[in-house]
């Protein structure tokens, strides 16, 4: 079955892509978030052309063959663009056989256990934990993520005594069956990584994302190899050839791609698959509520290796006013600390209309 059409309905932060099938049956995906616009000039530009005409039902074929196609531009946008294409034929597929992606992936419809993601570095230590506190009283949450550093920061704290203050304060707040997480954004030398390192791990935090730049994997490992905690990172990383070495030299403890950035659901497949043979967990990185978390959920229910939680956001219209009214009905709803995928075809949600009308970038291009 050719692939007739694809569409993109874009902002600057979120893009939708829709394919349509030489039968009339279409799909919805999602480029990465965040100048979403240009990302769909790329894949009107880069990815469509190879695509048109080609079987809708043999993505991975198209995902090996797109880089090759256009190897002079390795990299990022070429790999969220390529995301688009690949997120809505699977959803195209399911549609059409009546089955949830995880089942097509090998998996079943369920619960995934969640951990609420916060986004905020401008927020005191007393209010963060007041807030995850509310929100494990309303939803169950049994772990939490949240910020310590400044992004990118070069050893500075987002404002001096921040995390020294932040990390006893969460331990206190919580039970000690509440899992907590941070994430530094590439903020330490590894140095500084390491001592920050030990001062979570006597405050009984699990897991230690990205304490180092994250380009520097020689730097992590030195983190990784030192340390106890659960050192995590790759959200960042599109290339396969970076992903197989860094699971080849364990530069972490586990591993988490981005569907979005990687390029879609084949290559983290793909990345995961190396990750299992490793003895590596994978617990990706989903970071807003657009339909990336979707995504990640329908993974974790297909994967033998799936990390122990789903990374849900806890930031609402203050933080991405952008994320409001994608959808007719929203997927994220967490019950006792649960995320559920359901046994609704594809990904089992429909783009809202209005906001397709609303959309300011909208290109087609068609097999003529």
């Amino acid at each position: 079955m050719g692939i007739k059409a694809i569409e993109t309905f874009a902002t600057q932060f979120v893009c939708f892509v829709r394919v349509t099938a030489e039968n009339g049956a279409q799909g919805w995906g999602q480029v990465a978030p965040y100048c979403a616009d240009i990302t769909a000039e790329v894949l009107h530009r880069q990815v469509a052309p190879h695509a048109l005409g080609q079987d809708a039902f043999d993505i991975a074929h198209l995902m090996e063959i797109i880089p090759e196609r256009e190897h002079k531009f390795p990299g990022a946008y070429l790999s969220r663009a390529m995301g688009g294409l690949d997120t809505a034929l699977f959803d195209l597929r399911g549609r059409i056989e009546g089955k949830p992606v995880c089942e097509l992936l090998g998996g079943t419809p369920g619960r995934v256990r969640a951990y609420g993601s916060s986004m905020k570095r401008d927020i005191t230590p007393k209010d963060e934990a007041e807030r995850l506190k509310r929100l494990q009283d309303t939803h169950g949450f049994t772990a939490f993520k949240f910020r310590i550093g400044a992004e990118c920061g070069r050893d500075q704290d987002e404002w001096p005594g921040r995390t020294d203050e932040i990390v006893p304060t969460m331990r206190a707040a919580f039970p000690d069956d509440t899992a907590l997480l941070v994430d530094a954004n590439s903020c330490y030398s590894p140095q500084k990584a390491i001592e920050v390192g030990r001062f979570l791990q006597d405050n009984g935090i699990s897991h230690y994302e990205e304490p180092c730049p994250y380009w520097h994997y020689d730097q992590t490992k030195q983190v990784t190899d030192a340390l106890d905690v659960d050192v995590t990172g790759g959200e960042q990383d599109c290339s396969l050839v970076d992903w197989a070495r860094m699971i080849d030299q364990r530069v972490v403890d586990v591993i988490q791609p981005d569907i979005c950035y990687l390029g879609g659901m084949v290559r983290t497949l793909q990345v995961a698959r190396m990750a299992e043979a490793a003895g590596l967990p994978c617990t990706p990185h989903a970071a807003n509520l657009s339909m990336i978390t979707l995504f990640t959920m329908h993974l974790l229910r297909a994967i033998p290796n799936a990390g122990k939680y789903l990374e849900f956001s806890i930031e609402g219209r203050d933080y991405y006013p952008w994320q409001e009214d994608l959808f007719v009905s929203s997927p994220y709803a967490i019950d006792d600390g649960h995320a559920t995928v359901t046994d609704a075809p594809g990904w089992g949600v429909e783009v809202n209309p209005e906001w397709l009308a609303k959309s300011t970038y909208k290109i087609s291009t068609q097999d003529l």
